[in-house]
């Protein structure tokens, strides 16, 4: 299953405004998922820890908890996922800029 999110940004002007793209935006709009990505598999993970506490120190409902723990920790690897591909994203927005020459790098 490939799942693909494609804006209208990564072209070299916008559709309906002809202006040229802010890849500088771009990679921090990335950046920016990228972290929330992070967060939410910390989170998700977390969560996963502390049912897995609870099914320990509540026996009789150890089997709901269990279920608790294996969907939190699913969601942890999606969310990580989810991040790494919006590390993907910033890398790409970073390498369009310098292809476009948007870099200037004064020397002296």
């Amino acid at each position: 299953m490939a799942y693909h999110h494609h804006h209208d940004r990564h072209h070299h002007h916008n559709k309906d405004e002809e202006k040229p793209v802010d890849y500088k935006k771009e990679e921090k709009h990335h950046k920016h998922r990228e972290h929330l990505g992070e967060l939410g598999a910390v989170a998700a993970g977390a969560y996963a820890l502390h049912e897995k506490h609870k099914a320990k120190k509540d026996p009789e409902h150890a089997h709901k908890h269990k279920i608790k723990e294996e969907i939190a920790a699913a969601v942890a690897v999606g969310a990580g996922g989810y991040a790494f591909h919006e590390h993907h994203k910033k890398k790409e927005a970073k390498k369009e800029e310098k292809a476009h020459g948007k870099k200037h790098h004064h020397l002296f």
